[in-house]
């Protein structure tokens, strides 16, 4: 008999886990939502699958998604300034949250995995723990479920960083090349602009993170669809003359009244495993690894680690899990956790000089220019560039 697993959230990390590894063990995902309650709801978030994640889902034998929002570029620009626009090895794409979730746990329930709709409280996680062989925590940014130890050294920050105010919009003219742009406000915030698929069609998302109470930071007292698409409205025409150019007056609006969001996110790091009542529990996704969304990498980060997470599975497919099967999955994930973690604190803060002249580069030389595309792609490469840069310039 196969071994039981529960997975807790039908987030990106969740579904990634789920599909990965139902053709091995007795696969239960738990939902506090139905399918039909998360495509119909609020937009959760922003997301971009870069070129890794969705040749991970290819892997995994996930859904396919219509490439006509295909993001091929970033095009990144400081104040007024446009500087370049970096060209991406491999194309990326957004899918609205509520899609792509909804269309995955559908497609999972027919091919025999169980989905089961539950609110997981103090008083049934125990049974939970005693039920299945193994619980993995993808509860998300709510989480987590369990008291894994929190890393300090990759934990600075006690408040948010910036105010996330994120609307899905049409009567937007995409960027050519089509890709996400990245504008910078020095002191006050940034903006991203991502094209993006919905169950409707392309949108915009248009994505604010405003440091509070500076002058981007307007985004208060909104209580409807109408007085959001306003805001953003006066919002683009203050501070992104560039974008609003591209708007179509007539058209601009929210893609539907559930298509806006704000929040504020304090980024914590957490070994992703302990053990409850003598049983391991590992976390994976925004419950453990939860950044800034500064620098895009939620979705990317919670795929990356679910594979890992998988591969230690297969490894202890035959072992006991305990301790041992934990530590294994940390050391599998750390380093790349380590590198995201770190560029992402680093450019909530005031961007370094020896970052702003890479940057410059990027607008005089094509080959700099995407090379710093990459960055979003392959954190490894930020990683790299900014501290080793730091190092040789110290």
């Amino acid at each position: 008999m196969n071994r039981r697993i529960c997975i807790v959230g039908s987030g990106t990390a969740g579904l990634h886990l789920a599909y990965a590894l139902k053709k091995d063990f007795d696969v239960t995902v738990i939902s506090h939502r139905t399918p039909e309650q998360i495509r119909n709801g609020r937009i959760q978030s922003t997301q971009v699958h870069f070129g890794s994640t969705l040749e991970r889902e290819s892997r995994f034998s996930m859904p396919k998604w219509s490439a006509q929002t295909l993001i091929e570029s970033i095009h990144i620009t400081i104040g007024q300034q446009k500087l370049f626009a970096g060209m991406l090895t491999e194309p990326a794409l957004s899918v609205d949250q509520r899609f792509y979730f909804s269309h995955c746990m559908e497609e999972l329930e027919a091919s025999k995995v169980n989905i089961l709709l539950k609110k997981i409280n103090d008083e049934n996680i125990n049974e939970i723990i005693e039920e299945f062989d193994l619980v993995i925590d993808c509860t998300g940014k709510k989480g987590p479920l369990f008291p894994f130890p929190i890393e300090r050294d990759l934990s600075p920050f006690h408040i948010p960083h910036r105010k996330c105010i994120v609307g899905y919009f049409n009567g937007i003219e995409p960027l050519t090349p089509q890709g996400i742009n990245v504008a910078i406000l020095p002191g006050e915030g940034e903006m991203f602009e991502i094209p993006a698929l919905t169950n409707k069609g392309p949108v915009t998302i248009l994505f604010v993170m405003a440091i509070q109470d500076r002058k981007l930071d307007v985004f208060r007292a909104i209580r409807s669809s109408d007085e959001f698409t306003l805001k953003m409205r006066a919002v683009l025409d203050d501070f992104f003359p560039e974008i609003a150019s591209r708007m179509d007056k007539a058209n601009f609006a929210l893609n539907d009244e559930k298509g806006y969001l704000q929040t504020a996110i304090t980024s914590v790091i957490r070994k992703p495993y302990t053990l409850i009542k003598n049983k391991l529990a590992v976390g994976c996704g925004d419950s453990v690894f939860l950044n800034d969304p500064i620098t895009g990498q939620g979705c990317n980060l919670s795929s990356y680690c679910a594979e890992k997470l998988y591969e230690t599975l297969i490894e202890f497919k035959n072992d006991p899990w305990n301790a041992q099967l934990g530590e294994s999955y940390w050391k599998r994930t750390k380093p790349f956790v380590k590198q995201v973690t770190e560029w992402t604190n680093a450019m909530t803060m005031p961007l370094p000089e020896h970052v702003i002249e890479q940057l410059l580069q990027g607008s005089k030389d094509q080959t700099k220019a995407d090379r710093i595309a990459g960055w979003f792609a392959d954190p490894r490469t930020a990683y790299q560039d900014i501290f080793q840069a730091a190092k040789s310039s110290s």
